[in-house]
């Protein structure tokens, strides 16, 4: 007699492996987590009310521009057009490029929407992410965020320095007090082709000592040799000839004005005849803000300086700018190097916790009617345990905590229990909002 085959349990079925792959945030990139949030926020705001409080206007312009709007403006001899610029095509010739700076989208804006219609100067400003294949280093980002304000339509040293107590502005509202002001003047069209052939006089004698990048910029634009960061090169530069030997009579007299509206509000600064930023359309006034000991910092924490011809080169009418950018990720470097404290948002006081289903579908409705009234309050609404919420409640620390089981939610009421004493008592729930608000002396 042939035995029966026991059945067994009919089998799962099994689920599909599923290919893993690590991957990681691209090179020069980096998460802003919830903890590191405060530092941004602080920084926005107080942004948005200096700027503001200074008659800027916010505006915000594309993240990718056409490529020849940095090709022509940024200047193709830079480092940032050369080696640093995002660019990717949309067709056989449409050539994008992903922003490396703010000025000449914020000057194409202007042109583009007949700003120059508007009351002079236009006072703009903006924050966002800009993009270069830059060197991954301490302060250094592929990806990167800068607070960029600008003057179009006024060519005063007035609004020079004006653009500078932005910055000191912001400085003293994030409590940063160790700081250097360099200044320059890099002149105009009209003397720098004269200290341009001294300057490549002075290089032709030194060009082997000089590294390929200045060996290049030599032959292209020789301004931008004073630029260099190469050990080698600093050495040369600190010899060079000096631009302020061969300003025109009109960039003499602007620069001096610069110089005594600063010495007039008392701002500290060094000259620094070296400085001539690393962007083509500059013209006469340059400055930097440093932290106060420069051989210890990441880099410049704000850069920014005059540019009289970019309006018109883009086909707008002459029309003088000047301008600066800061770097926030810097700026927060700063911050926590400096242990500046910043104030802390309000943290919840009033926990909410509920239990059963309907305790937590009247607790979700409660929790929206703290939330009209500004009264900030904690939840733990996935964790389905008595136990579980008050561990959470204690954890945040709030003074007060609301719960609310089936009992209460049938009979609709509502217990409040105090968390350091650990007292309670019960009430109805629709006292709960102002019961809280006498607790709390709102």
């Amino acid at each position: 007699m042939q035995k029966k085959k026991k059945r067994g349990r009919p089998s799962k079925p099994r689920k599909p492996k599923i290919p893993k792959i690590k991957i990681q945030a691209p090179r020069g990139t980096h998460d802003i987590l919830p903890e590191e949030q405060k530092y941004w926020e602080k920084i926005y705001a107080i942004v948005s009310q200096v700027l503001s409080s200074y008659g800027f206007k916010r505006i915000d312009i594309p993240v990718f521009e056409d490529a020849r709007l940095y090709l022509r403006g940024t200047g193709q001899t830079t480092d940032i057009v050369q080696k640093e610029m995002y660019t990717f095509k949309k067709g056989d010739n449409e050539l994008y490029a992903l922003r490396p700076e703010f000025t000449p989208g914020i000057v194409r804006a202007y042109i583009e929407h007949g700003m120059k219609n508007l009351p002079q100067p236009v006072k703009l400003y903006t924050t966002g992410m800009l993009f270069r294949h830059d060197k991954p280093q301490a302060g250094r980002f592929r990806q990167f965020h800068q607070i960029n304000w600008e003057i179009l339509g006024d060519e005063s040293a007035v609004s020079d320095v004006r653009i500078i107590q932005v910055f000191i502005s912001i400085l003293k509202k994030l409590n940063l007090k160790r700081y250097a002001l360099y200044v320059n003047s890099i002149g105009c069209s009209i003397c720098v082709p004269k200290y341009r052939k001294t300057l490549v006089n002075y290089y032709r004698q030194n060009l082997k000592s000089v590294c390929s990048d200045c060996q290049r910029r030599y032959k292209e634009n020789p301004l931008r040799m004073l630029d260099c960061k190469n050990e080698k090169c600093r050495k040369l530069i600190v010899k060079a000839p000096q631009i302020l030997d061969y300003l025109c009579d009109d960039c003499h007299k602007h620069f001096k004005e610069v110089l005594e509206f600063l010495d007039d509000l008392e701002i500290p600064y060094q000259l620094n005849p070296q400085l001539v930023r690393g962007i083509d359309y500059y013209t006469r006034t340059v400055f930097e803000f440093y932290e106060e000991n420069k051989e210890s910092s990441q880099g410049a924490l704000m850069g920014g300086g005059r540019y009289d011809n970019l309006v018109e080169m883009f086909k707008g009418k002459p029309t003088p700018g000047v301008g600066a950018a800061a770097g926030i990720e810097r700026l927060i470097n700063v911050i926590k190097k400096q242990d500046v404290k910043l104030i802390e948002k309000e943290k919840p006081k009033v926990f909410l916790i509920q239990l059963g289903d309907m305790g937590k579908k009247k607790c979700l409705k409660l929790f929206e009617e703290f939330q009209d009234k500004g009264i900030k309050i904690g939840e733990a609404f996935s964790k389905p345990s008595l136990k579980s919420q008050l561990k959470v409640a204690d954890k945040e620390g709030v003074e007060w905590a609301l719960i609310m089981g089936q009992r209460e939610a049938l009979e609709d009421m509502i217990i409040i229990k105090d968390m350091k004493t650990g007292a309670q008592e019960t009430i109805r729930l629709d006292k709960a909002i102002n019961e809280i608000k006498k607790r709390l002396g709102k």
